[in-house]
């Protein structure tokens, strides 16, 4: 019986790759990469925070002082319980206070989008987490609000303080209530006087387009 020769394969050289551990520069220049991202976005963030503090510094230069004292007051004022935080409930108030009567569900995107968790209850009683407003945000928000109200609105809702009942002039006697709420110690000739200089129609008060007229000429 003939013999038969297989062919002969080379060697292979396993000893050389084993226990060979991967290259720990892989690893070093990952890890490196994904520092300098989490910088990246660190200093990105930072940014943006810098510029959002530079758009609320340049609306809050844009109020008067009159405004930033009437925002602090609203706010002070329906704080309840003085935390520097408002709830749904005095947000608003203290927003119609300032002449913003805004239905339930635009309160409750703010207090979505601004707010944060109030602090859990340290009693045994179950406690429902709610959205709470604080100053900063508030002031920022109203600030806002105030600067794209249009002018007119602003004269018109201080026209309403004057114009009791709502019968749409200010009289005399509007006048003499406002002096007097005031503590403004006016006679009644001055009274009368500030209403025959202002009277166009000469119906003996001022209406809407009158007063409008005075504040805004």
């Amino acid at each position: 019986m003939a013999s038969s020769s297989h062919p002969s394969f080379p060697p292979r050289s396993y000893g050389g790759n084993l226990g060979k551990l991967p290259d720990r520069s892989l690893g070093t220049a990952f890890g490196s990469s994904t520092q300098q991202q989490r910088e990246k976005e660190r200093q990105e963030r930072e940014r943006e925070r810098l510029e959002r503090e530079r758009i609320e510094r340049e609306e809050q230069n844009q109020l008067t002082e009159e405004q930033r004292e009437e925002i602090k007051e609203a706010f002070a004022l329906f704080d309840l319980d003085k935390d520097n935080k408002i709830d749904y409930h005095e947000l608003k108030v203290a927003m119609k206070a300032l002449g913003f009567d805004l239905p339930k569900a635009e309160i409750l995107t703010i207090l979505q989008t601004h707010g944060a968790p109030s602090e859990p209850s340290t009693s045994n009683a179950p406690h429902q987490s709610r959205l709470l407003l604080p100053f900063a945000q508030f002031q920022t928000i109203m600030s806002q609000r105030i600067i794209a109200r249009d002018p007119r609105e602003e004269v018109l809702r201080a026209f309403e303080l004057f114009d009791e009942g709502g019968k749409g002039t200010i009289n005399l006697q509007d006048l003499r209530r406002v002096a007097r709420e005031l503590g403004e110690g006016l006679e009644e000739d001055e009274l009368a006087a500030m209403i025959d200089e202002f009277d166009l129609d000469g119906d003996g008060a001022i209406n809407r387009e009158e007063f409008l007229g005075i504040c805004l000429n």
